[in-house]
């Protein structure tokens, strides 16, 4: 069931990045490797989607392929796109709040874990709410919380998940398409853990954040395979 806008940007308005507070975390060394990666992908973060390029419309024609293989779309701006979870014909629109990162994390999302993909896509699992979230939408704001928790709009990361994750994508420069497919995960399994219904999206997206933001902070995470809710995703 697809909403207003207010409830694209209503998570973005009220959570904030959290920043930690603590002195330690403001000064520490990036690796030559780590330092490029970060630069990369806060490049990506500053592209908008802007529906007039030929490969933003080819990954959005991308990602319904992905979605519905079986199914022709009929145009980029078609009433077909609300089956995904888009709040009109035009998802143009709804990336707004976000750029084309949130589209690459979709298209990602349904490459690289088709099965995990496709069950969010159609709620295969669990007892599901009469009023479910949008799946498209829902992407998007997956997309901006993962955004402001690793605090990726500054030079480099304040916040212990932050300076963690960059680690990790030391290690994998994957690493935040994959981390974006694990919270996607972990916020549907929140969502039927709380037998959620449509208005109460924005607590389970913050609930989501704060077991994330825990196992980002573990001393034995080495690797983005590593966090425990990986186990969560299945091709």
């Amino acid at each position: 069931m697809v909403g207003s806008r207010s409830w694209v940007i209503g998570f973005f308005n009220r959570y904030g990045n959290k920043r930690s507070g603590n002195d330690k975390y403001l000064d520490y060394p990036l690796s030559p490797l780590q330092e490029q990666r970060l630069q990369r992908l806060q490049d990506r973060l500053q592209v908008p989607f802007d529906e007039t390029r030929t490969d933003h419309q080819e990954a959005l024609r991308a990602l319904w392929h992905a979605a519905f293989p079986n199914i022709v779309l009929r145009g980029l701006i078609s009433e077909q796109w609300k089956d995904m979870g888009w709040q009109g014909p035009n998802p143009s629109t709804d990336f707004r709040g976000c750029g084309f990162v949130s589209l690459e994390n979709l298209l990602f999302f349904a490459r690289t874990y088709p099965a995990s993909f496709h069950r969010l896509l159609f709620k295969q699992d669990g007892d599901r709410a009469t009023w479910e979230y949008p799946f498209a939408v829902a992407g998007i704001n997956v997309s901006f919380m993962l955004i402001q928790m690793l605090d990726l709009c500054s030079a480099k990361p304040k916040c212990l998940p932050g300076i963690n994750f960059v680690k990790l994508l030391g290690e994998d420069e994957e690493a935040f398409d994959v981390l974006y497919c694990i919270a996607f995960e972990m916020m549907d399994a929140q969502w039927l853990a709380m037998h959620a219904s449509y208005m109460e999206f924005n607590e389970v997206l913050q609930v989501t954040r704060t077991q994330l933001e825990r196992e980002l902070s573990l001393e034995d995470v080495h690797r983005i395979q590593d966090l425990p809710a990986y186990n969560l995703l299945y091709q």
